[in-house]
């Protein structure tokens, strides 16, 4: 069996990075891709791969600036010619579904998300980057609604979905009128130990962007004096939240996955804002035996049991937040019960659910 294996971009690694790994592991195979950024993979576990790029690679600052040609990727997908090849699997949030197979090849795509910031983030994409007026702001939703239709279309093209989470199938069902399969990501369980020695301090951790709302968890901390929260992760909104803390909260910026290991393991419990489409971290922390503290949306509905592995809270402010710890410091949890459900979403699972599912689609095409 001849296997493809398509990725929208790989600058550097993160969960998408993680998953696509994991199916290199199950199916090796030649890697097509946007964009690569060789510094970005060094040392890492695509850095002595089979990739292939597009013509975007060659492009003035296509590295560096890749997202500067979003409205090229359809075309650039495209016009990799993967005839030679019987299955192609896709790891697609953004255009890596789109590419052109024929009757006889079957492609299946484990979809992180349709591109959120062509649907339903739009507006507020076009907010945040000031985008909703002007040439430049008219341009950008010129561009955005073509891409909405490219999505939508090129989604007639994979003949079975993999949803990230039970979130992620709800969206395509939506946007592409397609159902899906879930089977959640991989998560390096077995890096984490468990620890059952808590310190006294809160933890949260992500790239410092607006949506995660790193800046509400902080301004709730600053109303709690009597409790301290440390903050791993860098981006544009440091200065932002460095300027809501309090004495009580500790900015550490960007640090090793060492050190965030460690931090995750020793924290009373991990706090978690954002809407995600499924959450690693919050899985993360749980195989360190460490409750979370998470909004009531997205993929952490999936990986969080209230009262038992966390607690939730219900909108995205400073007072639910609040609330929440409160509440969380009314109950007791057991590092060993959070750790066990953690172990659930296991690469090990991953794989076996993955290939499974991949060889099953398989016999059904050949008895079709």
């Amino acid at each position: 069996m001849k296997t493809a294996l398509i990725h929208d971009w790989l600058v550097s690694i993160a969960g998408g990075e993680q998953v696509l790994k994991s199916i290199y592991e199950i199916f090796p195979s030649p890697i097509f891709t946007l964009i690569k950024n060789e510094k970005g993979l060094k040392n890492s576990f695509f850095e002595d791969k089979e990739i292939f790029t597009s013509f975007i690679q060659k492009l003035p600052f296509g590295v560096k600036k890749y997202q500067s040609y979003l409205p090229l990727f359809p075309w650039a997908i495209e016009q990799f010619d993967l005839s030679k090849f019987e299955v192609i699997i896709s790891s697609s949030h953004c255009a890596a579904k789109g590419v052109l197979t024929n009757l006889d090849q079957l492609h299946i795509c484990y979809c992180h998300t349709p591109m959120r910031y062509a649907w339903d983030l739009y507006h507020q994409y076009l907010t945040e980057e000031k985008l909703h007026k002007g040439i430049k702001g008219r341009l950008a939703q010129f561009f955005l609604h073509y891409l909405r239709m490219w999505d939508y279309s090129s989604s007639a093209r994979v003949d079975h979905f993999i949803a990230n989470s039970k979130f992620v199938k709800r969206r395509i069902q939506k946007i592409y009128g397609k159902t899906a399969e879930v089977i959640y990501p991989p998560v390096r369980v077995s890096n984490f130990t468990l620890n059952p020695n808590k310190e006294n301090f809160y933890l949260t951790a992500s790239r410092l962007v607006p949506y995660k709302k790193i800046d509400l968890i902080v301004e709730a901390f600053s109303n709690m004096p009597d409790k301290k929260l440390i903050v791993i992760g860098d981006g544009p909104d440091m200065k932002k939240i460095k300027a809501k803390a309090k004495k009580n909260i500790e900015i550490l910026g960007y640090q090793s996955d060492e050190v965030l290991k460690d931090y995750l393991g020793k924290a009373k419990a991990f706090v978690f804002a954002a809407v995600e489409d499924f959450g690693i971290l919050p899985v993360e922390s749980g195989a360190s035996g460490t409750p979370v503290i998470a909004l009531k949306k997205g993929g952490a509905i999936e990986t969080v049991i209230e009262n038992k592995t966390g607690v939730f809270f219900n909108e995205q402010t400073v007072n639910s937040i609040i609330d929440a710890v409160k509440n969380f410091e009314s109950l007791d949890f057991d590092p060993k019960i959070i750790r066990h459900h953690a172990e659930n979403f296991s690469e090990e699972n991953f794989k076996t659910k993955f290939k499974n599912f991949i060889e099953q689609k398989l016999l059904e095409k050949q008895d079709f």
